[in-house]
């Protein structure tokens, strides 16, 4: 069967029209959009940086970018990449529970994603939330992930071991018992949730995470960045691949 070129110049106009704004916007840049989620740790620490090295080590790094409301490098991370995408949505003292509930819809709106990293819960357990509103706040994001894209490609955390203190002096034992009970489980919420148009995988950045490897008992410091780095990447670089059909 013949068609003219005219009429298929209409179709391309047609399927131009009818295309949201994001398939729009993601046919003109062509990258893969990924947004790194999480609270101080995803805001105010150089493990992204160190993933973007990964990135542009395996030749990725002009396919993607890191999507995000915030645009910065508080830290002052000195990556092997210079040009690295500071684009991101962590947002220090925030709440899994309330990230949630009130802002990561919104959020996804203005800056869609194709690939979520999240890590979100540290705070939440020095708040008093219970190990079940946070896994609760967990699932309702992959709800909302999906809802904003069915094909959402998930990457979750467990959670740091953490070494949080009274007046820098008494180690309050409770809130690393409660990251332990979060973080058992994890594994099987992920597979629960698991899809094989959406799936999630799980990076283990509690097992071979000391305190020593954190600058204040809570965030990491660069040999804590780079742990991570080395258990968030490989997943990521993944998911970009199957993403990129390489």
């Amino acid at each position: 069967m013949f068609f003219s070129n005219t009429f298929i110049s209409a179709l391309a106009l047609v399927s131009a029209a009818l295309a949201s704004p994001v398939e729009i916007a993601e046919r003109q840049t062509q990258k893969l959009r990924i947004m790194p989620l999480g609270d101080s740790i995803t805001e105010i620490t150089c493990w992204r940086a160190l993933v973007w090295d990964q990135l542009a080590s395996a030749g990725l790094a002009s396919q993607v970018q890191y999507v995000g409301s915030q645009n910065s490098n508080p830290q002052g991370c000195r990556p092997a990449t210079s040009n690295w995408d500071q684009h991101h949505e962590g947002h220090s003292g925030w709440l899994a529970v309330d990230i949630a509930n009130s802002y990561l819809e919104g959020w996804l709106k203005k800056t869609p994603a194709d690939i979520v990293m999240f890590m979100l819960g540290t705070n939440d357990v020095t708040r008093g939330k219970t190990t079940q509103q946070i896994m609760d706040a967990y699932t309702k994001m992959v709800g909302i992930m999906r809802a904003s894209n069915p094909k959402m490609k998930i990457i979750g955390w467990r959670l740091m071991r953490n070494e949080i203190k009274v007046d820098l002096v008494i180690p309050l034992s409770y809130s690393n018992n409660q990251v332990q009970a979060i973080n058992a489980q994890i594994p099987s919420w992920a597979a629960r949730l698991n899809s094989t148009e959406s799936p999630i995988v799980i990076a283990d950045c509690y097992n071979g995470f000391k305190t020593s490897d954190l600058r204040d008992g809570v965030h990491p410091n660069a040999n804590g960045d780079k742990i991570i780095a080395s258990k968030v990447g490989p997943l990521l670089l993944d998911f970009v691949r199957q993403s990129l059909g390489q």
